[in-house]
């Protein structure tokens, strides 16, 4: 298996979207493709909770359906839950909340079991995801795509099988997959993403 897992800590469900399978992914900090009760956890129809947030508010004194003066305090743009009538947000993690429990299961294994460590696009700021790469073993292979070298990368504690492409990540993944010979695979892989979204 080439793909283990891919821990992302980004919220607008791109690698979803992209076509992962959701064995593969761990979504950290959640996303938005669902919502749920903050208090009761019941979930929330995510087109209904969007229709709800992004609807047009009214001014602060309007007409109401009825035709009768009505004060707005824009309450009706505040999603509320159908069973307890407490508040509903995405299912994304704010700071200071846990972590979704699919990270508690699996990160303890999947750090284990892991032989080539690939991290993208990250400041490895916000723990404890900015962690992983000092949890694997001393013999695991690191390699970092990014702008700027980060984390554990950036000090002398950083491995010496470390592997540090430094630049733009899309030209980096680019130059890796040509190293390894997957370049005609990321062109198709790129083609089948884009053609539906142009």
């Amino acid at each position: 298996e080439i793909l283990r897992r891919i821990y992302t800590q980004n919220i607008d469900g791109l690698e979803s979207i992209s076509g992962i399978d959701d064995e593969k992914l761990v979504e950290c900090h959640g996303h938005f493709r669902s919502a749920s009760c903050i208090s009761c956890g019941k979930s929330m129809d995510a087109n209904r909770y969007q229709e709800i947030i992004f609807r047009t508010t009214k001014t602060s004194r309007s007409i109401d359906d009825n035709g009768d003066d009505d004060e707005d305090d824009n309450s009706n743009n505040i999603p509320t839950c159908t069973g307890c009538r407490s508040f509903v947000k995405p299912d994304i993690v704010f700071f200071g909340e846990a972590l979704p429990m699919r990270f508690q299961s699996l990160i303890l294994e999947d750090v284990e079991r892991c032989d080539l460590l690939v991290v993208i696009g990250s400041s490895l700021l916000v723990d404890p995801v900015a962690s992983i790469p000092t949890w694997v073993s001393v013999d695991c292979p690191r390699v970092l795509l990014n702008l700027e070298v980060v984390g554990d990368f950036n000090n002398k504690s950083g491995k010496k099988t470390d592997i540090i492409l430094q630049g733009d990540c899309d030209e980096s993944v680019r130059r890796l997959c040509q190293s390894v010979g997957w370049e005609s695979k990321i062109d198709q892989l790129y083609q089948k993403t884009t053609n539906g979204n142009n």
